[in-house]
C-alpha cells in the first residue's frame, strides 16, 4: 500500500512538472509581437529594480518612490503604456471539494486559467495610472480590476523632499506602497479553485466595488500620511464593470479611510511601521428596507523589514494586525446575524528570502478569530469565524534582470505553494457539520505567472 501511495505521488509530481515545463516553453517561444511596453521600458530599469525577487508585487525602495511619484519617472521619450499578464495553475486539495471546486470543475486536481489581465500602466509629468482589466478564467467573466490614477507634484520644504498626490482608486489599500496591507499582501498569487475561509475584515473585501479619492504626502522618503473616502458606485455601473454589487454591500454615504507610516533606511536595509483605519456603514447586500446600515470600524497596525545583501540576495518580513468592530443591526433585523455587536481579529505575517533575485522561499502564517454568530457564519461549531494556518511558497524568476530573449518587456515566474489549515471556518474537525476537517482544505498549488 505504501509503495502504491509513493508511486501515485511521484506520478502526480511528474504530471505537474511536465505541465509547468510546457507552460514555460510556450511563454518563451511566444512571438515578440506579443511583448508590449510597461514600467520596465518606461523607466529603463529591469524588474529587479522595482520588485523584490524581480517580479511583482513586492516593492523595493526604488519601486515605492516610483509609485509615490505617480508612476511618472521616465528614462526617455514616449513608450506605449500597455502590458499584459496571465496566471494559470494546478490545484490539489487534501480531499475533494463536494460539488466541484467551481462550476464546470471537478472536486479535485484541477487545472485552470486563474486570470488574464490587460494594463494601461504609465505616466509622465504630473500624471500617471495603473489600470487593470481582467478575465477570470474560472468564473469565465470579464471585470475591471485594480485602478490607481494619480496626480502628483514634488517640491522641497526647508531642504526636505516632499511629494504630494491624489489617487483615484477602487479599493482601500490598492494605492499603498507597502506589502503589508490586503491589496498587495502575501500570498501574491492565488486561485479561486482553492477553498478559502469565509470570515475576513471588511478592509480586504471592498476591491472593485468601491470608488474613492485619497490625498497623500510623502515627506523626506520617511513619513507617509494619507486621508480620503470611498463610496459605492451604482449597482448598474458595477454590473457593467463585471463586479458583484451585493458583495459585501453598498456603502451608505462616504467611508473615511486614513493611513500613516514611517519608513527608515540604513544603507542596505529599511524598516516600516504604520497604522490604518476604515470606518464604513454598509447596507447588507442591496437591502435598505430596515432603514439601518451595518457599521464596521477597522483599526490596524503593520510593519515591514527589508535587507538587500550583496549579489541580489534579499530578506523581507511583513506583518499586519487588524481589529474590526461590527454593529450589525441591519443584518440582525434581516435575520442574517444573531448579534448586533461583534468583533473580528486578523493577524498575518510572512518572511521571504530571494537568492540573487531569482529563486525565492516565502513562509507565512495567518490567524482569524472573533465572535460566535451561527447566522452570520453558519451553525457548524463554537467559533465560526476562526481560521488559521501556514503557507509556504517556492518560486523562480529567471529573467528579472532584464535578460529575457524577448527583451525587457517579458518576465515569468513559476512556483509551488502549499497551504496548511489548522482550523477552517470555526474548527479543526467537522467544521461544516458533515465531517469535513480543516486539513481537507490543505492545498498544493503549482502556478505560472507570465507578464509582458
Amino acid at each position: 500500500m505504501k509503495t502504491q501511495s509513493v508511486n501515485f505521488a511521484i506520478g502526480r509530481l511528474r504530471t505537474v512538472a511536465a505541465w509547468v515545463l510546457v507552460v514555460a516553453l510556450q511563454a518563451l517561444l511566444a512571438p515578440s509581437a506579443h511583448a508590449v511596453p510597461s514600467f520596465a521600458v518606461q523607466t529603463g530599469q529591469p524588474c529587479e529594480a522595482c520588485h523584490v525577487g524581480s517580479f511583482g508585487p513586492q516593492l523595493t525602495p526604488f519601486g515605492r518612490n516610483f509609485k509615490m511619484n505617480g508612476y511618472t519617472s521616465r528614462a526617455g521619450g514616449f513608450t506605449l503604456p500597455l502590458s499584459a499578464m496571465v496566471v494559470s495553475s494546478y490545484n490539489h486539495t487534501g480531499k475533494g471539494q463536494p460539488g466541484g471546486a467551481a462550476p464546470g470543475y471537478g472536486e479535485n486536481d484541477n487545472f485552470g486559467l486563474d486570470q488574464a489581465s490587460l494594463f494601461i500602466a504609465g505616466g509622465a509629468g504630473h500624471f500617471g495610472a495603473f489600470i487593470q482589466a481582467t478575465y477570470d478564467g474560472v468564473a469565465k467573466a470579464f471585470s475591471w480590476d485594480n485602478l490607481d490614477v494619480r496626480a502628483t507634484t514634488a517640491t522641497t520644504i526647508k531642504g526636505m523632499n516632499a511629494v504630494f498626490g491624489l489617487s483615484l482608486n477602487n479599493s482601500p489599500t490598492t494605492q499603498d506602497v507597502f506589502n503589508t496591507l490586503p491589496a498587495w499582501g502575501y500570498p501574491y498569487t492565488s486561485s479561486s479553485l482553492a477553498p478559502t475561509p469565509g470570515a475576513s475584515p471588511l478592509i480586504g473585501n471592498l476591491a472593485q466595488t468601491t470608488l474613492g479619492i485619497t490625498g497623500y504626502a510623502w515627506l523626506d522618503n520617511q513619513f507617509y500620511i494619507e486621508v480620503g473616502g470611498y463610496q459605492s458606485p451604482s449597482a448598474g455601473f458595477l454590473i457593467h464593470a463585471g463586479a458583484d454589487p451585493t458583495a459585501p454591500g453598498s456603502i451608505k454615504g462616504t467611508a473615511p479611510y486614513a493611513r500613516i507610516a514611517w519608513q527608515k533606511s540604513y544603507a542596505d536595509r529599511n524598516f516600516e511601521i504604520g497604522a490604518f483605519v476604515l470606518d464604513a456603514d454598509i447596507y447588507p447586500g442591496l437591502d435598505r428596507t430596515t432603514g439601518y446600515a451595518d457599521h464596521y470600524l477597522d483599526l490596524g497596525l503593520d510593519a515591514s523589514y527589508q535587507l538587500f545583501a550583496s549579489r541580489g540576495n534579499t530578506l523581507t518580513m511583513n506583518a499586519r494586525y487588524t481589529h474590526e468592530h461590527q454593529n450589525l443591526r441591519a443584518s440582525q433585523a434581516l435575520e442574517a446575524a444573531s448579534n448586533a455587536h461583534q468583533t473580528l481579529e486578523d493577524f498575518r505575517i510572512d518572511a521571504s528570502y530571494y537568492w540573487r533575485n531569482k529563486i525565492g522561499l516565502t513562509l507565512g502564517a495567518f490567524d482569524t478569530w472573533g465572535s460566535n454568530d451561527p447566522l452570520l457564519y453558519g451553525a457548524s461549531s463554537i467559533t465560526q469565524s476562526d481560521s488559521s494556518g501556514f503557507m509556504v511558497q517556492l518560486d523562480g524568476t529567471p529573467f528579472g534582470a532584464g535578460k529575457s530573449p524577448l527583451g525587457p518587456r517579458f518576465n515569468i515566474r513559476v512556483g509551488v505553494q502549499y497551504t496548511d489549515y489548522l482550523s477552517f471556518d470555526g474548527a479543526g474537525r467537522n467544521y461544516d457539520g458533515f465531517g469535513r476537517s480543516a486539513s481537507d482544505n490543505n492545498t498544493f498549488r503549482v502556478f505560472s505567472w507570465i507578464a509582458y
